[in-house]
Order: C-alpha cells, then sequence, then structure tokens
C-alpha cells in the first residue's frame, strides 16, 4: 500500500503449499517503488524465510495463565488463526480474528527470525489491550495497516464469535499504535459511519499529497466506502452504485500510488465481475458520485479475491478456489494478457494476502481458512504460513 516505504523491493514468485478461502478470499511495475528482482526462476524456494503460525504456538506470560485460559474456555488453539498481516522490518504484525470463542489475543506481533520456520505470536502491544467485552480493549481485529509514518491501524468490528453465535460486544472502531513505543494513540469510534447492515471488512491508510492521513474502511454490508480525514477530524460514507454488488459479500480494496502522490482505490465484491476504482483525492472529499470507474470486467469472467498492491502501481490477484497469483500494472489495461503469474499455487492453503516489507520482498499469508470456517481442521487448527512470493522453475 501506499503508505509503506518507498525504499522496499519487488521480488516475485512461488513457494511451497499455499492458501486461503475466496469467503473472507504481464508488464512488470514501472513506476512502482517496488522493482521485480526475481524475473528468473528459483529452484530453491527461500525456506529459512518461511513462517509457520499456529494457535498453538503463542507467547505466554507464564504457563499458569495459559492453564487458566485454557480451562476457562478462553483460550482454544484450534479457533485461532491469522487472516492479515503487515511487515514492519523484522516484525509481522498480526490481525487474529475472534471468529471463534477461545481467541486470547485479536491483534499480535511476530519477529520474523531467518531459520525460525515455527514463529510465536504474541499479544500486541500488550495483554492489557486485549481484554474481550472492556470496550477501552480491542474485541476482534479483521485488518492492519501500518503506515509511512510508523503508525499501526486496526480494524475491530467489536463483534466476536462471528462464525459461531454472534455477540456485539462493543461499537466498531479504529485504533491506532506508536510502533516506536508501543502506545495507542488514536482511537475512532465508527458508531456515526455505519448501519445496521454495515459489515466492516478492511482498511488502507492513504496520504494526501500536502502529508495528511485518511483511513478508507470496506463496508461490503452497507456497499460503502468509509473515509476518515484523521486530521481534520472529519468522517464521511460513500455509497457505492448498486450495479457494482451483485451480492453483499466480501469487498476487496487495495490502493496504488503514483511517484507523484496520486493514489487510487481499487475495489470490487467477490461475486462482481468487474473490477472498479476510484482516485483518493475523490475519497479525501467524500465526492462519490460521478468519480467511479469501471476499470473493466475480470479475465476469463472468473471470480477474482484482490489480494493487495505492491505500494506503487502494481495489484495482485487469484481466482476463486485457486492459489496461482496474478500481477497486474495499474497502467495498463485490465485484461488476461497484462496478467502475470508471479506465482504457482499448492493444495493445502490459499493466498489471503499479498504484502510488501521484510527483507525487500513481496511476500504471501496463506492459510486453510475454508477448512477453519467449516470445522475440518482437527486439533491443531488452521495452517498459517508466511513466506516470500518466489518464481518457481517450469519441469
Amino acid at each position: 500500500m501506499a503508505a509503506l516505504q518507498s525504499v522496499l523491493l519487488l521480488s516475485l514468485a512461488a513457494v511451497v503449499c499455499a492458501g486461503y478461502s475466496s469467503s473472507l478470499g504481464d508488464s512488470s511495475s514501472s513506476s512502482s517503488s517496488n522493482t521485480i528482482a526475481g524475473s528468473k526462476c528459483d529452484k530453491n524456494p527461500l525456506t529459512e524465510l518461511t513462517f509457520q503460525l499456529s494457535g498453538s504456538n503463542l507467547h505466554w506470560p507464564c504457563d499458569s495463565t495459559k492453564n487458566i485460559y485454557v480451562q476457562s474456555g478462553r483460550y482454544v488453539p484450534r479457533n485461532v488463526i491469522v487472516t492479515r498481516a503487515q511487515l514492519q522490518r523484522d516484525s509481522a504484525f498480526v490481525a487474529l480474528p475472534r471468529y471463534k470463542q477461545g481467541v486470547p489475543f485479536t491483534l499480535g506481533k511476530v519477529n520474523l527470525k531467518k531459520g525460525e520456520c515455527l514463529a510465536k505470536i504474541a499479544p500486541y502491544p500488550c495483554w492489557a489491550i486485549q481484554e474481550e467485552g472492556n470496550c477501552q480493549a480491542l474485541q476482534s481485529v479483521v485488518d492492519v495497516a501500518v503506515d509511512q509514518n510508523g503508525l499501526l491501524w486496526a480494524l475491530d468490528v467489536g463483534i466476536v464469535n462471528t462464525l459461531e453465535q454472534p455477540i456485539r460486544r462493543c461499537s466498531p472502531k479504529i485504533v491506532a499504535i506508536n510502533t516506536a513505543n508501543n502506545k495507542v494513540v488514536k482511537s475512532i469510534d465508527l458508531s456515526d459511519l455505519v448501519t445496521s447492515e454495515s459489515r466492516l471488512q478492511f482498511i488502507v491508510i492513504d496520504y494526501s499529497k500536502d502529508n495528511k492521513p485518511f483511513v478508507y474502511v470496506a463496508d461490503a454490508g452497507a456497499r460503502s466506502i468509509l473515509v476518515y480525514d484523521i486530521t481534520g477530524n472529519k468522517s464521511y460514507r460513500i455509497v457505492l452504485p448498486r450495479a457494482t454488488a451483485p451480492t453483499n459479500d466480501v469487498l476487496y480494496v487495495a490502493l496504488t500510488s503514483k511517484p507523484d502522490g496520486t493514489s487510487t482505490l481499487f475495489f470490487s465484491y467477490l461475486s462482481s465481475s468487474r473490477l472498479y476504482s476510484i482516485k483518493g483525492e475523490y475519497l479525501r472529499v467524500g465526492q462519490g458520485a460521478g468519480s467511479i470507474i469501471d476499470v473493466g470486467p475480470k479475465p476469463y469472467g472468473k471470480q477474482a479475491v484482490l489480494l493487495g498492491a505492491d505500494g506503487g502501481t502494481s495489484l495482485f490477484f487469484r481466482y476463486k478456489g485457486e492459489n496461482d497469483i496474478y500481477l497486474w500494472d495499474s497502467e495498463t489495461c485490465f485484461k488476461a494478457s497484462n496478467l502475470q503469474e508471479v506465482q504457482r499455487g499448492g493444495d493445502c492453503r490459499l493466498s489471503t494476502q499479498v504484502l510488501p516489507g521484510h527483507k525487500r520482498f513481496m511476500w504471501a499469508l496463506e492459510s486453510n481458512f475454508h477448512d477453519f470456517i467449516s470445522d475440518r481442521t482437527g486439533c491443531n487448527g488452521a495452517s498459517i504460513v508466511l513466506h516470500p512470493v518466489v518464481r518457481e522453475c517450469d519441469d
């Protein structure tokens, strides 16, 4: 996303068994801040930079605390899953939504140490902010974004147990944490922006050319993009045309940025056959009518999952139920001939996100979310992997 540092470089390709469910979920980027470094295939995927995440491998202050959580039902390892991440140097900040009962914390941090494939997830920034039922704390974080100033923005929907028996604990909010000192610096109540139909899913951060921050939130249920002007303390709800949403399932969003600071938010519902966009300059003033562009039909008529952006003008996709990842430079026409395959997927996991970060690679977050929502993961829970995207050679 545009808020990440421009020094990140793009390294592309494929790895091991990949994954994510779509129910959550050609040319290189010439104007992107990231450049394709993996144009030649690599027989050896970067196994030392492949990190396995698990609900069974959390960081606890002590064994007695863990035992208390287990005995009280507040910790059920198989009910913990990582769905979204943001990378900053050698750390990953991860969202662990409280989809089911027994998720002890909903925002975590992972240290990405080379060679340590099974990485522990620690609560971030501390245990105290994770208390379920305390509206001053985080209830269920579904997405995170780290901006160019090192602020972590967490989207907390306020609803827990969404895949079992949903309980609204608190109002939805956005919490900003300064990653330099791990202090909460802002909390934004979204009550005035949501409706009874709202279903908040993704968050992106944009900066205007005069360096003012704005937050965009995808509200799939209300067919809207929520906009919050941090500096001006103003907010807007931009209602999308009915034609953009055949059904209000998953509203994917990703932000691109040109070197001159011009930003564009691309969006599409999973069920939609088309991709749309709106420039940041219109979002920032709450102008929706007449500002939305129909970018074009999704190639091959398939349902597509928008996985993320590279910090420049390139976007990443996969098709529903498939895990081959494709790159598209948004400066070119949106058609099949301009899509470049950058990863060949496996069978056990599906990609949920592609993001720039650590070691100057593009990274893929994968899981068997489709098994998780169907209670088919077994006692060990979901299989989650974070790894660089690396091109694989043909046999």
